[in-house]
């Protein structure tokens, strides 16, 4: 689940920093343009990451640890996709139409959510291996016995 969520987060990242670059040129619509072509392309990525997202946090329900916070990046992924599938399904889409999008509470809770995993996922790779000895057990390996 952690290797999911880095690579939706750099996922997200790098498709929220596309948009705001294509809202800063202040198009009227994204036909005929290379950077109209390349948002559209990159929320179809971004739609179809968070709808794994969301299959992954379902079929992580049984970790009772992190179900609260599973349940809210769940549901903010939600938000953040019919935000994301309600752009897509207009047959233009503007530099003002993205800046909104940029704006929605529901995508920068799903962004705030991503970097929290992100950076609690990076802390769990740091951490130092337990080191198993006779039956005693230490995260340090000086305290192995």
């Amino acid at each position: 689940m952690l290797a999911e969520i880095g690579t939706t987060c750099s996922a997200m990242e790098e498709c929220y920093e596309q948009m705001l670059s294509y809202a800063a040129e202040g198009l009227p619509t994204d036909q005929g343009s290379q950077s109209g072509s390349e948002v559209r392309v990159c929320l179809a990525r971004a739609a179809v990451t968070l709808a794994g997202l969301i299959e992954a946090c379902a079929e992580l329900a049984e970790l009772q640890q992190v179900q609260p916070f599973l349940d809210v990046l769940e549901r903010d992924a939600r938000s953040s996709l019919a935000a994301i599938e309600l752009v897509l399904a207009r047959p233009s889409i503007s530099s003002q139409l993205i800046d909104n999008l940029n704006a929605s509470i529901h995508l920068r809770a799903l962004l705030t959510d991503l970097f929290l995993v992100g950076e609690i996922a990076a802390l769990e790779r740091a951490r130092p291996l337990p080191i198993v000895q006779g039956m005693q057990v230490s995260a340090d390996p000086g305290e192995a016995r």
